[in-house]
């Protein structure tokens, strides 16, 4: 099947005023009554402009009562958007005389290629503007022609700014501005960014600016406009409409939550269970991590690396203590020794497990706090990055370093584990011009405190979810482990037939 066939049907609304446009009818549906055969001034004005005069009269509210009514009943999905394209006084911006001028088919082309941004090119009236062209070429009277001129120049308006809009902000949240959409202010929103465009013969230019311009969307785009060009075969028609789902719903993704400008940082990708470090576009370093469980899921966050942890003692958080250690305190009160943990009450006094009646105390009711000192066994293994965020996660070594090993590492409590932690800190180091002077593992191990070092340079930090990235120019698909790629692909191409 070819992913640029159109897939939905026209609204009521569009197919209404196509068919109109089409006949021979005097007055069309959706222009002020007696329009065509105004007198005086008015009718002055629309034999010296015709087409000025009912692009003007298409975007009039007063008719409807409300610009939502004139929206509904012309079938426009930005109408906000055109109605501040167009300002006060429209005039058509798309039309040389009483033709199409040379942005047009530029523009229809970028439309057309919506696929290649996982996109459907029937959101954005394909099917009309292409049947408003075809009957352009065809011979009609004057006043039939400005009618289909006057339509092309407002619907073409509308999916422009609808395809901008959506690549800037993402389809299923048309309605939230972006990041990058609040700080670029007026100058960056569609409509400046397209009348800009076409002032200077850069209309492709313009509808592509608001889209994220971080690298792992642009290389995942590219990648797919590459995929879409390459034959498929007849028989895998269904798988290769599922990858291609796959793609759109990560560009998706990226447009909601893209990477601010940065020159480097440190992404993890919970889903391929990996964290890079990037600088100007290149992947520096490459290491595997243990993420979330799907019950105790790693969250997506923004934030800096801005220390280390050498030798670190473990705060056991409350859900694990409560959940995990306490039903194991009821049956062993020497339990946490053999770990090498440390009980504390409420005025973080240590305080003897055997001291306690394990028997009254409940997951409710837990008054303690429970720490892991340095040690081989350790849960943060010999050394842990700390950053901001509200969830309580961290970045930390493993004295499980097996786990490594395995293709599937959501095995984790929500924190992340990381591979070759030392190689990472000894970078951030370097990176800030410290000296790299590491302790070795035995030794840190070996150490009877935690040791802070705090870096000169922080080290923006990036945790999101992609189950689709690109290598070279290739898609690389990956698993889905917390299951969010339905709803995301639901909402942008439907149920699944």
């Amino acid at each position: 099947m070819s992913f640029f066939a159109d897939t939905r049907r026209l609204s009521c609304g569009a197919a209404v005023l196509l068919a109109t446009q089409c006949s021979s009818a005097p007055t069309p549906p959706g222009l002020p009554p007696g329009l065509p055969s105004a007198r005086g001034a008015a009718a002055k004005t629309q034999a010296a402009n015709p087409v000025d005069s009912l692009v003007r009269a298409l975007l009039d509210t007063t008719a409807a009562g409300s610009a939502r009514r004139a929206d509904e009943r012309l079938g426009l999905q930005a109408g906000a958007d055109v109605r501040a394209f167009y300002g006060p006084a429209p005039a058509p911006a798309w039309l040389a005389a009483d033709s199409l001028g040379s942005d047009a088919p530029a523009a229809l082309a970028l439309l057309a290629g919506a696929p290649t941004h996982g996109l459907n090119a029937a959101d954005y009236g394909r099917a009309l503007l292409g049947a408003l062209r075809d009957s352009l070429a065809q011979p009609g009277l004057p006043a039939r022609r400005a009618r289909q001129l006057a339509r092309f120049e407002v619907y073409l308006t509308d999916a422009v700014l609808r395809f901008m809009r959506d690549l800037g902000r993402g389809r299923l949240r048309r309605y939230a501005a972006s990041a990058r959409e609040r700080a670029a202010g007026p100058t960056g929103q569609p409509a400046a960014l397209l009348r800009a465009g076409l002032v200077n013969d850069a209309v492709p230019a313009a509808m592509l600016a608001g889209q994220p311009a971080n690298r792992e969307y642009r290389q995942l785009q590219q990648a797919l406009a590459q995929w879409l060009a390459l034959p498929s075969a007849p028989d895998s028609a269904a798988q290769h409409q599922a990858r291609y789902e796959q793609v759109a719903a990560n560009l998706e993704r990226w447009r909601w939550d893209a990477l601010p400008p940065t020159p480097d940082y440190v992404l993890i990708n919970i889903a391929a269970c990996e964290l890079l470090v990037v600088a100007h576009d290149s992947v520096l370093r490459r290491h595997r991590v243990v993420v979330g469980k799907p019950t105790t899921p790693t969250p997506t966050l923004s934030s800096a690396i801005d220390r280390f942890t050498l030798a670190p003692d473990w705060h056991v958080p409350r859900s694990i203590a409560t959940r995990e250690m306490l039903p194991r305190l009821k049956r062993n009160a020497g339990y946490l020794a053999q770990g090498n943990y440390a009980l504390y009450n409420g005025q973080d006094h240590l305080i003897d497990p055997r001291s306690v009646d394990w028997a009254r105390v409940t997951a409710r009711n837990f008054p303690y706090t429970i720490r892991q000192s340095a040690g081989c066994d350790n849960a943060l293994g010999n050394i842990v990055f700390r950053f901001a965020n509200p969830y309580a996660v961290y970045l930390h070594d493993t004295p499980e370093r097996q786990v490594f090993a395995q293709p599937y590492r959501a095995l984790s409590h929500g924190c992340i584990r990381l591979e070759g932690p030392f190689e990472l800190a000894a970078y951030l180091l370097r990176r800030g011009g410290q000296p790299a002077q590491l302790p070795s593992e035995a030794a840190c191990a070996r150490q009877p405190r935690p040791r802070e070092v705090q870096l000169r340079r922080p080290m923006p930090l990036f945790v999101r979810y992609a189950t689709c990235t690109a290598e070279g120019g290739h898609l690389r698909f990956l698993a889905d482990p917390y299951h969010r790629d339905e709803v995301i692909r639901r909402g942008l191409f439907g149920p699944k037939s």
